[in-house]
């Protein structure tokens, strides 16, 4: 997920919520990860967790987020991964009060994807999505 408007900046000060990533070269790790200005990779600070999902380019799974004012928590068939709580010091931290809008990609290459090479044995590619499903928060 990524912020729609931009309210602190570029990446990583606006934020950024990986609600799954898979990386080719890794099978089976699936990541659930945060990025803001004072947790990303580039500053080695990354808040993330993985888990091992086997068969996770061969069947259905279920990646859910949780996000409320007071933390973001990532599931993996409804198994808890990961948890990133606000820590109340601001927009460095906890640039997660603004709007986001979810972004679904299929990824060749790059930094992370692309660091061991591209396997050419791989394509043709596809991602293929039963559904996705939003709720709004519920006030308590």
């Amino acid at each position: 997920m990524l912020p729609t408007d931009k309210r602190y900046g570029g990446w990583p000060r606006s934020g950024e919520i990986d609600i799954m990533e898979h990386v080719g070269y890794d099978p089976g790790q699936v990541h659930v990860t945060v990025h803001t200005r004072a947790y990303n990779h580039r500053i080695k600070t990354q808040r993330g967790k993985q888990a091992l999902v086997a068969d996770a380019s061969t069947r259905f799974h279920v990646y859910r987020v949780d996000w409320t004012p007071d933390a973001i928590r990532g599931y993996i068939d409804d198994v808890p991964v990961f948890e990133f709580a606000n820590e109340g010091t601001g927009p460095e931290a906890w640039p997660f009060d603004q709007r986001f809008h979810l972004l679904m990609n299929l990824a060749v290459g790059g930094d992370w994807g692309g660091a061991q090479g591209v396997d050419e044995a791989a394509f043709p590619a596809w991602m293929e999505v039963d559904y996705v499903r939003v709720y709004p928060l519920l006030e308590q």
